[in-house]
């Protein structure tokens, strides 16, 4: 049942692998045919999530995440430490385009706006593109092309872009400035998680000194995140935020590659799945 006095909103964090939750609950909601939402919003990992869900392909990123990004093509610290991508977007677009193609017609056949979140090099704010058949492949490409880890940079509307999540890792805020009301969102780390200036934040400003911008929201990138927690906690009145986290028992990381662990984990989205459909 939609919201009557506001808009119904689901944002989707992103993750790399620890997309593996967000498959989980998504796959619930399709199996449940629950689909309350006026508006979708994902970021990286997150865009990819969205877009199965709203295509219903159920099962389509478990198959994703626990075989073909398995596959040492993808993931491979060999390859990373020689110079090239520790994560082969451009091999995993490929062959999960042709083997694994998501149903345009289906998707675009719902009255629902969907937004991916990409990340501007040259200023480092964020930008949100509206999803059409025509561009659904390039910018959620684009929104998942992790900086240093995949090592081009892409170009969207003709300005270069990089992984959505540095600039808007949890884009609650876009939700509520569209007019979105009653919003959920379905996070990839437990809900006690806060984000810390790691090496990677630190070493930011030397590896993209040609691209400024990318490296001063990778710096902002964990007050960001950690705002974005405050709001979701404490959202502005009038709004009500269902927030979704993993469980305390959820184990996998940015590059888990443990069949077994993300096995595990997809099964605990589901369960937190059906849940989520409950708090709706």
């Amino acid at each position: 049942m939609r919201n009557q006095s506001g808009k119904t909103a689901l944002v989707v964090e992103g993750g790399a692998m620890r997309g593996i939750f967000a498959a989980g609950v998504l796959d619930s909601f399709m199996q449940k045919a629950f689909l309350p939402f006026d508006m979708l919003i994902g970021v990286s990992a997150g865009s990819i999530n969205a877009a199965a869900y709203l295509a219903n392909q159920k099962g389509r990123n478990y198959k994703v995440f626990t075989d073909y990004s398995l596959r040492p093509e993808y993931i491979s610290w060999k390859k990373f430490l020689k110079g090239g991508h520790l994560m082969d977007l451009d091999w995993s677009w490929e062959i999960t385009g042709r083997e694994l193609p998501i149903d345009l017609d289906l998707l675009f056949s719902k009255n629902i706006d969907f937004e991916i979140g990409i990340t501007l090099n040259k200023d480092g704010s964020s930008k949100f593109i509206k999803a059409i058949p025509g561009n659904l492949s390039d910018v959620m490409k684009a929104s998942c092309s992790v900086p240093l880890f995949y090592r081009n940079f892409l170009k969207v509307d003709g300005e270069t872009v990089a992984d959505g999540g540095v600039s808007a890792p949890i884009p609650v805020d876009r939700a509520i400035k569209r007019g979105a009301t009653k919003i959920m969102v379905i996070r990839s780390r437990k809900a006690d998680f806060r984000m810390k200036n790691g090496g990677e934040n630190m070493l930011s400003r030397f590896l993209f000194r040609k691209h400024p911008g990318l490296a001063k929201a990778i710096q902002m990138r964990p007050d960001i995140y950690n705002q974005s927690i405050e709001l979701i906690k404490n959202p502005p009145k009038g709004v009500e935020i269902i927030d979704i986290c993993p469980a305390d028992s959820f184990a996998t990381k940015r590059f888990t590659t443990n069949i077994d662990v993300l096995n595990k984990d997809y099964l605990l989205g589901k369960v937190q799945g059906l849940e989520a459909i409950k708090k709706w």
